[in-house]
């Protein structure tokens, strides 16, 4: 099977803890056979963390909220190659949203993982090549994603904003904290993981994703088994086909050993 796992407040809780039985779930299901493929909003450089302390080490890997694909090799120099990437200009959207958010920090991903920043953003929340700059030369920028922070802001003042605005050309996903993704139009978790389910030939029937936020929605409906994680907003329970236990009682480890399970019966 294709298992795509989303990482914050799946794999590990909004704290960043990874617990013994999910990270050893994760193991056993990747031990097995199965493809596992880390689904992220995270760049690469935040993700591979997570993928050390997991022992993943081969396969394909899911970025930027599916702008960026890499596949995973120990042999390879850096450990891993991007083999797809999609940008965008994201001027007209950053025009917008700085006339109504003037005090937020924005921070524009590039492809080669570098980090244009401008404003305030708290230590280890990006990571890469990052640069400081004027929010003028965010303008132009061709990026995989933009993450726009507010913390006077809350979740459902980013979405009132974002459907009072109309941001057009772009994806845009409202994080669980007044954090704001976008992402290029037409790009999703489930758009790579619908290349990468090609490139290793799983047939469609056996996939399987595991998600709590909204940037999760589409990869949970593409998914032949969607399964949202408890503390999810209602919207991402509503789109999957069930709904297992909150991140920190380790809802992802019950998934993966019932998978386990059923592959052994």
């Amino acid at each position: 099977m294709l298992v795509a796992l989303d990482v914050d407040g799946t794999i590990v809780d909004h704290d960043l803890g990874l617990s013994a039985r999910v990270r050893d779930a994760v193991r056993a299901v990747a031990a097995s056979g199965h493809h596992v493929v880390v689904a992220t909003g995270r760049s690469v450089a935040s993700t591979r963390p997570i993928l050390a302390a997991l022992g993943l080490d081969s396969g394909y890997l899911v970025c930027s909220n599916g702008a960026v694909t890499a596949r995973l090799d120990p042999q390879l120099p850096n450990g891993y190659e991007v083999v797809d990437v999609v940008t965008f200009d994201p001027s007209e959207a950053l025009s917008l949203l700085h006339a109504e958010l003037p005090d937020a920090a924005f921070a524009v991903e590039l492809a080669d993982g570098g980090v244009l920043v401008a404003g305030d953003f708290p230590a280890g929340e990006l990571d890469g090549v990052l640069r400081t700059v004027e929010f003028a030369e965010l303008a132009g920028a061709q990026a995989t994603r933009v993450v726009v922070r507010s913390p006077e802001h809350t979740t459902a003042d980013f979405v009132e904003l974002v459907g009072r605005v109309g941001l057009h050309g772009v994806n845009y996903a409202v994080g669980w904290t007044a954090w704001l993704d976008l992402a290029p139009l037409g790009v999703t978790k489930a758009s790579a993981l619908e290349q990468v389910r090609v490139r290793l030939g799983v047939p469609s029937r056996a996939t399987l994703a595991v998600g709590d936020g909204r940037n999760d929605i589409e990869m949970l409906r593409w998914a032949a088994r969607g399964v949202a994680m408890g503390q999810g907003p209602l919207e991402v329970r509503e789109a999957a086909d069930e709904v297992t236990a909150p991140v920190d009682e380790d809802g992802l480890a019950d998934v993966l050993e019932g998978l386990l399970v059923r592959a052994a019966s």
